[in-house]
C-alpha cells in the first residue's frame, strides 16, 4: 500500500467518533459490520476509495482474527498509520467490551435467580439455532455450495471440513495442529512455495461486584496464553472462534460449564460490535475484571499485529497463491470444527421439546425473514423462556 500523499478528508477525532458509534450501535455480526463500513466510509463519507476498502477486506479475510475488527484496524491504518489503527481498534471494541463486563456482573449477581435462568433457557436454545445457521452460511461461502460440480472441484477442502467435524465431535476439543496441517497440506498440493519447488534455495524464515477483582497471577497467565492462541489461529467470522473457545474454556480448563458457555455466546450476540467480544464476558466470569481485560487484549492483539505488519506490503502478499492456499486449508477445517461444536453444544443445550422448537424457529426466522437480526431473535427467545419457566 503506497503511503498517502493527499491529506485525508477526516481527522483522528472523526475516526474515533465513527468507530465508537459503530461499536455502540453496530448489530448484525461481522458481515453486517463490514457492510456498514463500506456504506458509511466509501459511499457516504468518501473517506476511503473502493480500492482501499477492498484491500482492507481482503487482508481481514486472509489474516487470523475477527473479520470486522481487522477491517476497522486497517481502515484506521490507511491514512493515519499506527495511531489510526490503534485508535480505530480501541474505539470499535471498547463499547461492546464495557457492555459485556456489565452483563458479566449482572450474570454473577442474578444468574442463580429463577427469572434469569428462565431468560437463558430460551436464549440458549435460540443461540444454537443461530450458530447452526451461521455454520451453514460459512460452509457454502467458504468452501462451496452443496452442488455436485462445486463440491467435486473443492473436494479436498470438503475432506478437511469433514475431518474437522469428526475430530471435534470425537475429541470434544479443537486441535490447532489439525488446522495447521490442513493449511500446509493444501498449500503444498495447490500452490507450493517457491523455495519448495526449488529446494536448492533455502527459505529466509518461517513465517465492582462479586468477583470484580477476583483473580490470581497463574490463572491470568493461563487466560492470556489461551486467548492469545484463540486470536492467532482462528480465521474469518467471529463465530469461527466458538469451537476453539469451547474446547479450552469448557473441556480443557473447566472454567465454565456448558450452560455458562452457551450463555456467554448469547451475550455476545445481544451486544453490538464484534461477536468475538464474548471473550470479555468469559474472562470476567473466570477471573473478574482483570480476566476480562486480559482475555480481550490477548484475543485482539494478534489481529492488530498482523494487520499493521502486513498492511504496507499487502498488495504483494495478496497475490501469493501459496498463502491463499494455506488460508483456504485452515479455514475449511476451522469451519468443520464449528459444525462439530454446534453438534456437541446442541446435544447438551437442546434438552426438551420447547428448546427444540425454539432452535428450529430461530433457524426458520433467519431463512425467511431476511431483515430480522439476531438480537431480536434472542430477545423474543428470552420472553418465551420467561413465559415457559415462570
Amino acid at each position: 500500500m503506497a503511503k498517502p500523499s493527499v491529506k485525508p478528508a477526516y481527522s483522528l477525532v472523526d475516526l474515533a467518533k465513527y468507530f465508537l458509534k459503530l461499536g455502540t450501535w453496530g448489530f448484525g455480526g461481522p458481515v453486517a459490520l463490514v457492510g456498514y463500513m463500506h456504506r458509511d466510509l466509501v459511499e457516504h463519507k468518501n473517506w476511503l476509495t473502493e480500492e482501499e476498502y477492498k484491500e482492507g477486506l481482503a487482508l481481514a479475510q486472509l489474516a487470523p482474527g475477527p473479520l470486522a475488527a481487522q477491517l476497522g484496524i486497517y481502515i484506521g491504518f490507511v491514512h493515519y498509520r499506527f495511531i489510526g489503527a490503534t485508535l480505530a481498534g480501541l474505539a470499535f471494541v471498547l463499547p461492546s467490551f464495557i457492555m459485556v463486563v456489565l452483563l458479566g456482573m449482572a450474570y454473577q449477581l442474578y444468574g442463580g435467580l429463577a427469572w434469569m435462568q428462565a431468560v437463558f433457557y430460551g436464549v440458549g436454545a435460540a443461540v444454537i439455532g443461530i450458530i447452526g445457521m451461521s455454520a451453514y452460511k460459512l460452509t457454502i461461502k467458504t468452501i462451496s455450495k452443496f452442488e455436485f460440480a462445486a463440491m467435486k472441484s473443492k473436494w479436498l477442502l470438503w475432506v478437511f471440513y469433514t475431518i474437522g467435524i469428526i475430530i471435534t465431535i470425537i475429541t470434544q476439543k479443537e486441535e490447532i495442529l489439525l488446522f495447521l496441517a490442513c493449511g500446509i497440506l493444501y498449500m503444498l498440493i495447490k500452490a507450493p512455495p517457491h523455495w519448495i519447488r526449488r529446494p536448492t534455495i533455502a527459505p529466509a524464515g518461517i513465517l465492582l461486584s462479586v468477583g470484580f477483582w477476583k483473580y490470581d497471577g497463574k490463572l491470568l497467565s493461563e487466560i492470556g496464553w489461551f486467548f492469545l492462541k484463540a486470536g492467532a489461529f482462528v480465521f474469518g467470522s467471529g463465530l469461527a472462534i466458538v469451537p476453539f473457545l469451547h474446547g479450552g474454556v469448557v473441556k480443557e480448563f473447566g472454567w465454565l460449564n456448558e450452560k455458562q458457555f452457551v450463555d456467554a455466546v448469547a451475550v455476545a450476540m445481544i451486544t453490538p460490535g464484534p461477536v468475538v467480544i464474548t471473550v470479555g464476558f468469559i474472562g470476567y466470569l473466570v477471573a473478574g475484571f482483570p480476566g476480562a481485560c486480559i482475555a480481550a487484549l490477548a484475543t485482539f492483539l494478534p489481529c492488530y499485529v498482523f494487520t499493521v505488519a502486513l498492511a504496507p506490503s499487502f498488495k504483494k502478499i495478496a497475490k501469493n497463491a501459496s498463502i491463499k492456499a494455506f488460508v483456504d486449508g485452515i479455514t475449511a477445517s476451522v469451519i468443520g470444527a464449528l459444525v462439530g461444536s454446534v453438534v456437541i453444544i446442541g446435544l447438551r443445550s437442546i434438552t426438551d421439546i420447547p428448546t427444540v422448537i425454539i432452535a428450529v424457529v430461530a433457524v426458520l426466522a433467519l431463512i425467511y425473514i431476511k431483515k430480522l437480526q439476531e438480537p431480536y431473535i434472542i430477545g423474543i427467545a428470552a420472553v418465551i423462556g420467561l413465559l415457559i419457566k415462570m
